[in-house]
């Protein structure tokens, strides 16, 4: 379908007003909404909190609100609206009663609770429905979604910090951080994104780290995994003893897939790694990473502990090069699974 200037704008709008939903919302994807009347914006809504208004119930209320009527409305939404009752009601019966006579969709629902029942609910009620209207920035935006929809597992997501050299530890001082506050805010935006961070027994003997989301605005913190089949967790570690939700594994490293199975059914869309070059390089030889963040610090260590990860290793384990960016100090290489 040829689509308008004019249409490509609303649903540009609808994904950026979608985005505002990032970090608070899991295991519900993010979605956005735009409603437009004789060629203009009336109302906006997003997916804000799980048990909140629907994206579409928000620019509804949005609209009712500023003393617009939504009646004859062309409804711009990022992804297909739901025909089910979850947390909240169906999105179908709310555009229906609000009177939407068309509903533009950037993305089909993969769930299996939806799948097509929502469009169909549309047509079946006399509205008119098309979709596929930037279509690939939705897939984009919602990638963790989709990949749990399909697979039923977790998106992985790797981050490592090395120093100039490839190491990631320096013996020859405390355990502490090496990188600078910009790059910290950094993995802190990524942890919030995650519903789960793991690492290994010997990062949490060595730093004890709170693996929370503490640098920015989070309403919720992210399930903590450590790997450990020998039993060696300190007992005083920050991880038994926040209050906070903890999994030990005391499985090998060859179960990993297991793992991954066991988080899916938990609904843990997207998984930080966060450990060190052991674990991590437990995941890329078995072909469990989908995405690498590879942090470079322009720091030197002294005692250095080589990572024994570099751009071969990732292109060995099916990842390929897909851009640098900028974190603080850092310089961060980032890889993603072939598709």
């Amino acid at each position: 379908m040829d689509w308008s200037k004019s249409q490509v704008e609303f649903m540009t709008r609808a994904l950026e007003v979608a985005d505002r939903g990032r970090g608070k919302v899991s295991p519900n994807p993010l979605v956005g909404c735009v409603l437009v009347k004789d060629g203009k914006v009336i109302a906006e809504g997003w997916h804000d909190h799980l048990g909140g208004l629907h994206a579409e119930q928000m620019a509804i209320h949005d609209a009712e609100t500023n003393g617009h009527s939504p009646n004859g409305a062309v409804a711009y939404v990022t992804l297909e609206p739901c025909n089910h009752f979850g947390r909240t009601p169906p999105c179908t019966e709310a555009l229906m009663w609000a009177g939407i006579k068309e509903v533009i969709i950037a993305h089909k629902d993969p769930n299996p609770t939806v799948r097509g029942a929502g469009i169909q609910a549309l047509k079946d009620a006399g509205i008119t429905v098309n979709h596929g209207l930037l279509e690939s920035q939705a897939a984009s935006q919602m990638h963790p979604f989709l990949h749990w929809c399909k697979n039923r597992k977790p998106l992985v997501c790797v981050k490592l910090a090395v120093d100039s050299n490839g190491s990631v530890d320096d013996r020859s001082e405390d355990a502490g951080r090496f990188t600078s506050e910009g790059c910290l805010d950094k993995v802190h935006y990524l942890r919030r994104e995650c519903d789960a961070i793991l690492v290994g027994v010997d990062t949490v003997i060595r730093d004890n780290p709170s693996l929370t989301v503490r640098r920015v605005e989070s309403n919720r913190q992210p399930l903590r995994i450590v790997i450990d089949p020998n039993h060696r967790i300190p007992k005083s570690s920050k991880l038994l003893n926040d209050g906070l939700e903890t999994l030990v594994m005391d499985e090998e490293f060859r179960t990993l897939p297991a793992l991954l199975n066991l988080l899916g059914d938990k609904e843990v869309q997207r998984l930080m790694v966060e450990g060190g070059p052991t674990t991590i390089g437990h995941f890329l030889d078995q072909g469990l990473v989908d995405e690498f963040y590879l942090v470079q610090s322009p720091q030197t260590h002294v005692e250095p502990v080589p990572s024994n990860i570099d751009s071969k290793r990732l292109l060995d384990s099916g990842l390929i090069h897909v851009s640098n960016e900028q974190w603080g100090e850092e310089t961060v290489s980032v890889w993603n699974r072939k598709e």
